[in-house]
């Protein structure tokens, strides 16, 4: 017979896993126009123009843009958010 060992995640491993921040990206895309982006940046997220400008000439010019991390939970409803905006935007585990 073969004995099998089933790793037992303790509750501080679970919570350090919990507590590791996601990003929302959102991608470039053929469709939305500049302006448009940065008008969802600003008025879901609050950004200030400036930093709407920034992030949106980021998601232009280099094809993605972190725009929000935090909680996995909080960030899957940004990423659905962004989905009902028309934007393409996906979760990713911070650090990755």
């Amino acid at each position: 017979m073969t004995d099998t060992l089933e790793a037992v995640e303790t509750e501080a491993e679970a919570s350090a896993r919990r507590a590791v921040p996601w990003n929302v990206v959102v991608w470039d895309d053929p469709v939305n126009l500049m302006t448009y982006v940065s008008y969802v940046f600003r008025s879901y997220f609050g950004f200030g123009a400036d930093e709407a400008e920034r992030l949106m000439l980021c998601v232009h010019h280099e094809g993605r843009a972190v725009v929000a991390t935090g909680a996995r939970e909080a960030m899957e409803r940004h990423v659905e958010a962004m989905h009902g905006y028309g934007l393409q935007a996906t979760l990713q585990r911070s650090g990755s």
